[in-house]
């Protein structure tokens, strides 16, 4: 982190004045069951045990230091560094040039076929390989578990750290680390050719420990399956580069024991720097999974279709009318949120929240989008199971109940409940696909009841959500445009030429074009209940690649899937918004939303070529 003097102050740096490391500085590190953030500095700042939507062991990203991390880079202060994933992988390769040396760091997390009890292990591996001359590494751990609430309790055994703080063990193998109030301090040198090897360990308290695994055997079964994977995707064009990687970020962020699809692994990385607009989305959204679904189905990713829908059905059973709209990574449903007032927050912007109260909104455009996901795989060949039909009937039924209730919208607005455009569209397409599974597959459903109700929706979105200047409305009642209008052509409310679409598009550039970025909405209006702005959502201008597209504006396809694309950092992740002005991410990170988003445009803007 760099520091700045103390009398310096700006919105965004922590408390103590230093900047904090920008958001795209860090890189992602997956297992499929939890995830860590490295910093380019060479600090994991970001770790939760054992699952995504666990407390934390390392949470400096929403503080400092103190909150929590695992530092491992060169001692000399002209150190410099590049780095890299290994191929199509999650293991991330730093390169460090010193004076005296060189030497790289592979960090990553071993995915493990063989691993299949995920409640009894969890391991981080950092592999130092000197590639010229000696390098000498400082190493600093500071260990918090339960997001910084808990300072454990260490012992050593030879080269061994044991920590232990009430159901969690860590242990930390490799190195000499010396304990001086409550840190762990070394260093580790490593000549040409040599391999040396730092892990970190995570199980049970209450269970023996694990044995150590081989490092070089687990980084070529994890080399080998992360490739495997991406060696499946058949993306032939220009931006088959950003598709591999964001294909991978969505199958590094599904859980793959419970097939849970998780939003991000973060939590609270500010959206408005400095403010409050901070949320915790490391939680299965049905919307943002079936999302997910439809651009892992347009790359033949039948099976993860599969898990997901079965991880649905345990999800939502009992009675529809108490669907939630997220749920755990297992399909928990209390997701009270909550604010950890301990904690700094990134950059000072508080409150850093766990939980997410957006459990408790209504969002009737959810299921629209799971009925949209699930017609997707059906027409990609994906058979019905007994439950599976069954379960998307209750779905009709439970829209059927609350058909002409306001909502809270797709992004789940803190103000008055409203009759969102998109809402009103999704609930149309959830019937329209209803009633396409009985007249194309045969399936048994009340079809006259979701007809009826699908052209009702479909004369009421028509007479209310439609500008005297002809374009589609955000909500009712206002002529404000929303980003998540683009979504219409999307589902086949309309065509993306239709007259009333061209209009919207152009109100949207209008008004919500900022540096060749789109913003999702006014925030300026006060129709989401915060206080603060935000800044352009990458989403919503991938949406608008697509329409593009869609339309013959090739070039103008072209020329914001080249801008959308430059928001990524240098591994190709993508935050949930960037700020324009300050050339920097925003939002929780990597975000699925954005990556599956990037997945469709570039779809559509190679189907527009040829």
């Amino acid at each position: 982190m760099t520091s700045w003097p103390k009398a310096f102050s700006s919105k965004g740096c922590w408390h103590d004045g230093r900047m904090p490391t920008p958001i795209e500085n860090y890189a992602l590190l997956s297992d499929c069951r939890t995830a860590a953030l490295v910093s380019s500095d060479g600090s994991i700042d970001w770790l939760c045990l054992p699952r995504f939507d666990s407390g934390s062991v390392f949470a400096a990203l929403l503080g400092g230091d103190e909150q929590g991390c695992w530092k491992l880079r060169p001692t000399h202060p002209d150190a410099r560094s590049v780095r890299s994933y290994d191929g199509d992988t999650f293991i991330l390769v730093t390169s460090w040039d010193t004076p005296d040396g060189q030497a790289e760091v592979h960090d990553f997390m071993p995915v493990n076929e063989h691993h299949l009890d995920v409640v009894r292990r969890v391991d981080v591996i950092r592999r130092i390989v000197g590639v010229r001359g000696t390098v000498e590494l400082g190493q600093e751990l500071r260990l918090r578990f339960d997001y910084a609430r808990a300072v454990p309790w260490v012992r050593r055994s030879g080269s061994t750290l044991t920590a232990v703080a009430g159901p969690n063990s860590v242990l930390v193998r490799g190195g000499t680390l010396t304990a001086s109030d409550h840190v762990h301090t070394g260093t580790v040198t490593v000549a040409a050719g040599e391999v040396k090897e730092l892990s970190l360990t995570w199980h049970p308290s209450h269970h023996r420990a694990p044995e150590e695994l081989n490092g070089e055997a687990e980084r070529e079964r994890t080399l080998d399956y992360w490739q495997d994977w991406a060696d499946r995707i058949d993306a032939h064009h220009e931006h088959r580069e950003h598709v591999v990687r964001s294909l991978l970020v969505l199958r590094a962020l599904t859980h793959r024991d419970t097939g849970g699809i998780i939003a991000a692994p973060t939590t609270s990385l500010p959206e408005d720097f400095g403010g409050v607009r901070n949320w915790d989305y490391r939680y299965v959204w049905l919307r943002d999974a079936a999302l997910t679904l439809e651009a892992l189905i347009a790359h033949g990713f039948l099976r993860v279709v599969e898990h997901w829908r079965n991880w649905l059905l345990r999800a939502i059973a009992g009675d529809p009318a108490e669907m939630q709209i997220v749920y755990g990574v297992a399909g928990e449903r209390d997701l009270l949120e909550r604010e950890l007032t301990h904690l700094p927050g990134y950059g000072g912007a508080r409150p850093v929240r766990i939980g997410n109260g957006a459990a408790l909104q209504y969002q009737a455009d959810v299921v629209g989008e799971v009925m949209v996901a699930l017609h997707s795989a059906r027409e990609a060949g994906l058979g019905e199971s007994t439950t599976s039909w069954p379960l998307q009937r209750v779905l009709l039924n439970r829209a059927l109940v609350r058909i002409g209730e306001p909502d809270n919208g797709i992004w789940e607005i803190r103000g008055e409940p409203r009759m969102f455009t998109h809402s009103r569209v999704m609930t149309w397409a959830a019937f329209d696909r209803g009633v396409r599974a009985v007249h194309g597959y045969g399936l048994p459903g009340a079809v006259e009841l979701w007809q009826s109700a699908r052209d009702s929706v479909r004369a009421e979105i028509e007479a209310s959500a439609v500008s005297a200047g002809g374009w589609f409305t955000q909500h009712y009642g206002t002529d404000e445009v929303d980003a998540s209008l683009l979504v219409l052509p999307q589902v086949g409310f309309c065509a993306a030429d239709d007259p009333r679409m061209l209009a919207t598009v152009e109100r949207l550039e209008q008004t919500l074009m900022v540096g060749g970025l789109l913003h999702r909405y006014l925030a300026e209006t006060g129709v989401d209940g915060l206080a603060g702005t935000e800044h352009p959502f990458l989403a919503c201008s991938f949406w608008l690649v697509e329409q593009y597209a869609a339309t013959g504006r090739v070039d103008d396809a072209e020329a914001l899937m080249d801008r959308a694309c430059a928001a990524a950092n240098d591994l190709g992740l993508l935050a949930e918004e960037y700020d324009v002005e300050g050339r920097r991410q925003a939002g929780n990170m990597p975000q699925a939303f954005s990556h599956l988003a990037l997945v469709r445009a570039a779809d559509a803007l190679a189907a527009a070529r040829f």
